[in-house]
């Protein structure tokens, strides 16, 4: 039924010259066909064009609404990990900074130590030092002391004319001069 009448629509354009004026009362039965050939596909260009392109549109802003989201998410979990990063340089710092600090502590420690360590040896060096002198001057002053009454006894030979080797005279020679020294003599 619709192709008559689509085929007599075509005709009567071809015979008006292949003009179509909705306006001309000739031609409004013309305009009644399109209006109902218009009405009739309406429904099928809303189910079969129409609704897809909508259904696209919606679809699209969905996607976009949903990226939207999805870059917030993003954007804040982008946050959390800088603050996580910030926290963890935050402690490695402060743990570099406890480490230096140990280690200026055991450097100081050892230092001190070891300063510690030299002057005790240093004294103890000093002290053997000192006793060594001691002994050496000991042992110099009972040499000269020895020497002295070696010459003692020596000069006495000299002024009294006659030997005095004896271990007595020896004895009261070495007393004569511990005496005039200051020391008590040695009783042998």
């Amino acid at each position: 039924m619709l192709r008559p009448v689509l085929f007599s629509c075509a005709l009567s354009l071809a015979s008006e010259g292949g003009k179509f004026d909705p306006v001309n009362p000739a031609t409004w039965p013309n305009a009644i066909w399109t209006w109902v050939i218009f009405l009739v596909s309406l429904p099928l260009m809303w189910k079969f064009v129409f609704g897809p392109i909508v259904r696209a549109l919606e679809a699209r802003d969905e996607r976009g609404r949903k990226a939207a989201a999805d870059a917030e998410a993003a954007r804040d979990e982008a946050r959390k990990a800088e603050a996580a990063v910030q926290s963890k340089l935050a402690e490695a710092g402060a743990e570099v900074a406890s480490i230096l600090a140990r280690g200026r502590e055991q450097a100081e420690r050892l230092g001190k130590e070891l300063l510690d360590k030299a002057e005790a040896d240093a004294l103890r060096r000093k002290e053997r030092a000192l006793a060594e002198i001691e002994a050496a001057r000991a042992r110099a002053l009972e040499e000269i002391r020895g020497e002295v009454v070696d010459l003692s006894l020596l000069a006495a030979s000299e002024v009294i004319g006659r030997s005095l080797e004896g271990p007595d005279q020896r004895r009261l020679v070495a007393d004569a001069i511990e005496r005039a020294a200051g020391k008590p003599g040695d009783k042998r």
